[in-house]
């Protein structure tokens, strides 16, 4: 996530460097969290060495000190989520401390550089096989975590060449917010199962019947915007990579960018905004619809006051061969250098339970990556929160590869050379295959 306020063309997870949450429903900002650690407990606990432990946490109440370093708004709910933890365990104790948001991926690579990690950090979900491939994660034990219970696009994220080295801990998806009043006006509601073609009409109408200026807001190119390119493309089939060769430049990922590139050429959509104008042109009504994940309802909410209430809504992301979209969030892991293994694991464990999950989401409106816990409460009667939710069951992420951050930038650069540069789909992509392929996957 972000540390400043974004629109949707900005929010970018890298997974949680570019993404922004508010808390649903209030006035705050939610800015993300990386929980990294400066030095590690030094009370009790299991001692973890380089053997193959993924099997291997110790029964009983969790005991000693671990050390947590936090960000932004879950940071500093960290503490008092905590003091559940430390109720059950009165032996063990949570140290959190909140480092900037900003510094939190290069302070965690220079903690692995110098073997000065803490026992558990908090990831984003494109982090996590950076920091696995440099044997400093602990592989997530099999006999504490179970792999069901979470989102399965949310469990991939942990995952590298089929082993796990983190837990999901919460989760975000992308849906198409739109103006209800206005698609009601153009005749154009959305439906379940709709399909790309749809989606282009919808936002046609939403100019020539209905008034808006734009009938969707969609990134141009730039930081972030494959994560609202790439749930079109996942829906005619794409993928990122084959193997260890990635193809952006396949029929399928140029076909969809035509289709991409068509909203800006056909004068439907608007192109790269300044911070807080899509919110104002979609409050205004200028702008129809624009893509992107929950942290938007508290900014409308917020900024449209009860005027704007029952004036918009979200639906499910268009089908195509599938109805795909991004999951992005955030990924607990213990390092292998933690003194104290067993008890950080256990908090693991602890936090991914269905109340700590809900009291997170209570506290600052983060999503559960639980399933579970999305059973009851708000989380199971807010009818778009359960639009999130279902979008859940079919959404994808990054590959699971050290180098993605690098390869990012790569397909960011060719959505923008298409839409913007004015090259040809077909070009632009294959100059962002080739570079990307340059870079490579990581894995030796």
């Amino acid at each position: 996530m972000s540390s400043q306020m974004t629109t949707v063309h900005h929010a970018s997870t890298r997974s949680m460097r570019h993404t922004t949450w508010v808390r649903l429903g209030v006035s705050a900002a939610v800015v993300g969290l990386v929980l990294t650690g400066c030095g590690r407990g030094s009370e009790g606990g299991t001692a973890a060495d380089t053997g193959d432990k993924s099997t291997s946490v110790s029964a009983g109440k969790a005991t000693g000190a671990i050390t947590v370093w936090a960000l932004g708004a879950e940071g500093d709910k960290l503490g008092e989520i905590a003091k559940g933890f430390e109720a059950e365990n009165p032996k063990a104790k949570v140290n959190v401390t909140v480092i900037p948001f900003d510094a939190a991926h290069d302070k965690i690579s220079s903690a692995i550089a110098a073997n000065q990690t803490p026992d558990v950090s908090l990831a984003g979900t494109t982090w996590v096989s950076e920091f696995a491939g440099t044997g400093a994660l602990d592989k997530t034990p099999t006999d504490l975590i179970d792999e069901s219970k979470f989102f399965p696009g949310a469990w991939g994220t942990t995952s590298v060449d089929g082993t796990s080295y983190g837990v999901p801990w919460y989760v975000e998806t992308r849906l198409i917010y739109y103006r209800t009043d206005l698609a009601e006006k153009a005749g154009v509601t959305p439906k379940p199962g709709w399909t790309q073609d749809d989606f282009k009409t919808f936002a046609k109408a939403m100019e020539t019947k209905a008034g808006a200026k734009y009938g969707v807001s969609l990134p141009p190119g730039g930081t972030g915007s494959w994560q609202t390119f790439m749930p079109f493309a996942w829906q005619n089939g794409a993928e990122l990579q084959s193997s260890d060769k990635f193809t952006f430049d396949s029929a399928e990922m140029t076909q969809t960018l035509d289709y991409y590139k068509s909203f800006f050429t056909d004068n439907l959509s608007a192109g790269k905004l300044a911070p807080g104008a899509l919110e104002s042109g979609f409050i205004k009504g200028s702008i129809g619809s624009f893509v992107s994940g929950p942290w938007h309802m508290g900014i409308l909410r917020d900024q449209g006051g009860a005027k704007f209430e029952g004036k918009w809504g979200v639906a499910a992301m268009p089908t195509a061969k599938s109805g795909t979209s991004f999951v992005g969030g955030g990924d607990l892991m213990v390092f292998k250098n933690s003194k104290n293994r067993d008890t950080a694991w256990k908090f693991v464990d602890y936090l991914t339970q269905v109340g700590p999950e809900q009291q997170l989401y209570q506290l600052v409106g983060s999503l559960p990556a639980v399933k579970s816990a999305w059973g009851t409460g708000e989380l199971a009667t807010d009818p778009m929160l359960k639009m999130f939710g279902a979008q859940l069951e079919d959404a994808k992420s990054a590959p699971a590869i050290s180098t993605w951050e690098q390869v990012a930038d790569t397909l960011d650069h060719g959505i923008e050379e298409a839409v913007v540069g004015g090259q040809t789909s077909d070009a632009a992509l294959k100059a962002a295959a080739s570079k990307a392929n340059t870079i490579g996957t990581g894995s030796g």
